[in-house]
């Protein structure tokens, strides 16, 4: 039906502005998103992006080896085999990709399947040591870097990694990876020489990623050589620049591959045959006196000790032997937690290279300062004599008008050695006589003696107090205690007694074996005080010497002015030196200690080598002795040191021993210098025997 009113429906088009204006806001909001991607903001989308398909990867270097003066490698790089697993690469039939997992379970010994991937398992994935078989593995792998080497089984034998790598072209995927770790042929011999490798810690992280190591992957040195030596051993990593899918596949290189800078090799200054010889030494004078005491007191000596050996013409360390110390061979390709903890909570401390980290009393070595300190101070001459009647009583005081206590002071020989004078001092390690001269004694030694800040000079001098500076870390400074020291450190007043004390080496006074070492080889060498070094020469890979040990004088004590004046207990702005004539009969006492009836006279007697040194017995109380009740008043446990050098009219080498809780230095530590002076002069004979027959003409 058709009314004739019908109009067409229109749109009222006002209804589209709203349409409009939503459009326009959407166009312009992409033109602002347009314009900040591109031009506010385009450079650092696009490195996001260069970023994205590009990749760094560190090529590996060589790690520098370690040797002995004469070659022996103490420290070096070998191969191990490492089976790999890349997702990306496995034969896309899953059937092929089993058989290959079930052919290579029975080469390396890991199930096929075994455990589950879930959130905790894959959060503590770590290659190589994980409980999950192939699949799990591969499963892992797959899902974070599927283009990537996974690592299966690590350290297998190299038998079985011929095997895989003859059936590679078969077992797509699966690869051995040549790696290589740290190896010490020389084992504990050596071990608190060289140190061994350990993963990058949490600390240094920051220092060692600029330096272009990964961590995870590359390995630093933790002690010894081979980690104060690190910048050197090291090397440098090589690098590539690659292009990358977005699944981590590489496409191709975008820069020149950067080779890697192998590290360098370090000789030391040691003579691993002596080293041998001293260690030898060592251990079989401690088995020795552990078995007597067992039938004589049913208990052991010692089981600690040090041995160093030194060039005395040229401060080269030739061996440092720390007793007991630990295999560091363990310590690679990873370091064990257990074998760690177990050395880390060892009472022997065989982690630690006592040489040189130890401080612990000098004793009478110790009176060596004192010798050179009394004389040319012109406390006494070198004829004055003093009583020893075996014990002598003083005054304990804190301060000058202090009532104070009466303090029994003893000589090791409580019978008393009658008159002495200064060389039957040093022969005799007579401690009255340098209880007298070093603190002073009415009607005897007037003025107190030496007294302790000048002491202190004497010590500062010829080396304590302060580190060597040999290339090894953690090493300790020792202690000069003072007055001062003692008010700032303990909150008391020096006593008189701190004085008699330290004059021989008691008390408060610390040093290291190698403190102890040194101090002495100053003395020998009229008064040059050389810089110990345990590197010989450093060279590249090529073989090229790029560093040469040299002989380096740090001071000469009977030249350079060095030794502080005190008026009273104040120090003055003069300086002075040592005379040589005081220089010359220290060394004349030291001659006395093994011949006549100095303190080491029975152990030297036939000794072919004119061994001169010093001997001392060092009394301590520490936790260990608390425990086992042995801090007893005027019967302490004590600690055997002796220092000894050869020829001393010449000498070539110097060495010094310490015991811990070994009794007497003439009886337990000078058969150990004995035998590693012999075995020097036994190694030289025979060195030169060879480099005679070297040059020497064929026989026709």
């Amino acid at each position: 039906m058709n009314n004739g009113n019908y109009e067409k429906p229109t749109i009222d088009l006002k209804r589209f502005r709203w349409v409009y204006l939503i459009i326009a806001v959407v166009f312009v909001y992409y033109i602002a998103q347009l314009f900040n991607y591109q031009i506010v903001n385009g450079a650092e989308y696009r490195a996001q992006a260069e970023d994205n398909r590009t990749q760094v990867i560190s090529i590996p270097t060589d790690r520098g080896m370690i040797f002995d003066r004469n070659g022996i490698v103490l420290a070096r790089n070998v191969a191990q085999y490492n089976v790999t697993v890349t997702p990306a690469n496995l034969p896309d039939s899953a059937g092929k990709t089993r058989d290959i997992f079930n052919q290579l379970s029975a080469l390396i010994d890991i199930p096929v399947s075994q455990g589950e991937v879930n959130e905790q398992t894959a959060g503590s994935f770590s290659p190589c040591y994980t409980p999950l078989g192939i699949e799990q593995v591969v499963e892992i792998a797959d899902s974070l870097w599927p283009f990537q080497a996974t690592r299966l089984k690590c350290n297998i034998d190299k038998q079985t990694a011929m095997i895989i790598q003859e059936k590679e072209a078969d077992w797509p995927g699966i690869e051995v990876e040549i790696e290589q770790i740290r190896e010490y042929p020389t084992g504990n011999q050596t071990a608190e020489i060289i140190g061994f490798l350990g993963p990058i810690p949490e600390v240094l992280l920051d220092y060692y990623t600029e330096q272009g190591f990964v961590s995870g992957r590359d390995k630093v040195g933790y002690m010894g050589v081979e980690n104060s030596m690190q910048d050197v051993l090291g090397g440098k990593n090589g690098q590539r620049v690659v292009e990358v899918t977005v699944g981590g596949e590489i496409v191709r290189d975008i820069e020149e591959p950067v080779d890697p800078v192998p590290g360098e090799n370090v000789y030391l200054s040691i003579d691993y045959r002596l080293q041998q010889a001293a260690h030898a030494a060592l251990v079989n004078q401690l088995d020795y006196w552990n078995q007597l005491y067992m039938l004589w007191q049913n208990e052991i000596l010692s089981t600690m000790g040090v041995v160093v050996a030194m060039d005395a013409k040229s401060g080269e360390i030739l061996s440092m032997v720390s007793y007991p110390n630990y295999d560091n061979n363990r310590m690679s390709p990873f370091i064990p937690a257990d074998y760690y903890e177990q050395l880390s909570i060892d009472e022997h401390k065989p982690l630690l290279n006592k040489a040189i980290s130890s401080e612990l009393p000098p004793g009478s070595v110790y009176k060596m300062v004192s010798a050179l300190g009394v004389l040319n101070e012109d406390v006494v001459t070198p004829y004055q004599t003093v009583e020893d009647p075996g014990m002598i009583t003083l005054r304990q005081q804190f301060y000058e008008t202090d009532i104070g206590t009466l303090q029994n002071y003893y000589c090791w020989d409580r019978a008393g050695h009658g008159q002495v004078d200064y060389l039957h001092g040093i022969a005799y390690s007579c401690n009255v006589y340098w209880y007298k001269v070093g603190g002073g004694y009415e009607g005897e030694v007037a003025d107190g003696g030496l007294g302790i800040w000048r002491m202190d000079e004497y010590a500062a001098a010829l080396g304590y107090g302060e580190t060597t500076g040999l290339e090894l870390p953690g090493e300790a400074d020792g202690l000069l205690p003072n007055p001062t020291w003692k008010r700032l450190n303990i909150g008391e007043n020096w006593a008189t007694g701190d004085t008699y004390l330290a004059t021989v080496g008691q008390g408060y006074v610390l040093a290291t074996p190698m403190q102890v070492l040194n101090s002495i080889n100053t003395i020998i060498n009229d008064g040059k005080h050389y810089q110990p070094t345990i590197i010989d020469r450093i060279t590249d890979f090529d073989g090229n010497v790029t560093y040469q040990s040299e002989p380096e004088i740090l001071w000469d004590i009977t030249k350079d002015p060095m030794i502080a004046t005190y008026e009273g207990n104040n120090r003055t702005n003069e300086l002075k030196t040592v005379e040589q004539s005081v220089i010359d009969l220290a060394k004349r006492g030291m001659e006395m200690v093994t011949r006549d009836d100095g303190t080491a006279w029975y152990e030297f007697q036939d000794n072919p080598w004119k061994v001169a040194g010093k001997t001392g017995t060092a009394e301590f109380c520490d936790d260990w002795a608390n425990r086992e009740g042995l801090c007893v008043p005027g019967s302490w446990p004590a600690h055997a040191w002796f220092v000894g050098y050869a020829p001393y009219d010449d000498p070539e080498i110097i060495v010094a021993v310490f015991i811990y809780h070994g009794a007497e230095g003439s009886t337990v530590a000078a058969p150990i210098a004995k035998s590693t002076i012999d075995a020097y002069f036994q190694l030289k004979q025979v060195d030169q025997e060879l480099q005679q027959n070297e040059y020497a003409p064929a026989i026709p």
